[in-house]
């Protein structure tokens, strides 16, 4: 697939998309999301990929949802249309989805670095749901991960007065993992997902999907399918080489099988 909104590649089995509409910040439109979603379906069907990379450029990871396309749509409009579903496709990737953040991630910018497993931010990296000023609310998940992220009084703090965060203020609140130089972003966020990548990928996934349950299932329940995800992982090759490497004082080799 030829894409003009955005720019995909590859490094080891690390899978890289850039966001790339510089003029407009890289604010994210229907055809950039539809781009978007498609790399993601290539790299989830690549079994030589472990990991996935989604960043911007130096001024914006991305600056929002394209407020012109939205402007003059009516109620009729964005309810047959069921406006922002597809915005919903990046939680079938069972692959961990890394969201390097430099400079702005506004509104559905935040929201799409909220809806990938980790964000690593540049230390210019400003975070912000100025949706209330537009006259709606977040609606691609911010009302929702923002608060299992950071907690009631934060995320109402944020979503209410669309007040804007820094990277040092997101990494104290829990909204991203870690904060580094604006020119070690990609050497950093690289380095994190080639270690996922190294890892048996039917283990990463699994880890993924008991910590993604975590913020849905009660306790007993979550407890439940994270044991019986361990209790399968006995029937992988992976583990039973990951537990001799151990016992061998040597890295393991895994077939991701």
């Amino acid at each position: 697939m030829a894409y003009e909104n955005i720019i995909v590649s590859t490094e080891g089995g690390v899978g890289l998309i850039q966001l790339n509409r510089p003029k407009a910040l890289n604010a994210l439109s229907t055809a950039m999301v539809i781009e978007l979603n498609a790399a993601l379906d290539g790299f989830e069907q690549n079994d030589g990929i472990g990991a996935i990379i989604i960043t911007g450029n130096e001024k914006a990871f991305a600056a929002g949802a394209d407020v012109r396309e939205m402007k003059d749509k009516t109620f009729a409009d964005v309810k047959s249309e069921n406006f922002l579903h597809s915005w919903d496709h990046i939680n079938n990737i069972t692959k961990p989805i890394i969201a390097a953040v430099s400079g702005f991630a506004l509104g559905g910018g935040c929201e799409f670095a909220l809806a990938c497993d980790i964000i690593i931010a540049a230390e210019t990296a400003k975070f912000s749901l100025p949706e209330t000023s537009l006259g709606i609310i977040p609606g691609a998940g911010g009302t929702q991960r923002l608060l299992r992220a950071l907690g009631k009084a934060k995320a109402m703090d944020m979503i209410l007065t669309h007040r804007m965060i820094d990277a040092g203020e997101a990494e104290r609140s829990g909204l991203v993992s870690r904060v580094v130089p604006a020119d070690q972003l990609m050497k950093e966020a690289l380095a994190m997902a080639a270690k996922i990548a190294g890892l048996s990928h039917p283990v990463v996934k699994a880890a993924k999907q008991a910590v993604k349950a975590a913020e849905e299932l009660p306790l007993s329940a979550g407890l439940k399918l994270e044991r019986d995800l361990i209790h399968s992982m006995f029937d992988l090759h992976d583990q039973k080489e990951g537990m001799a490497a151990f016992l061998e004082k040597r890295t393991p080799k895994f077939e991701n099988r």
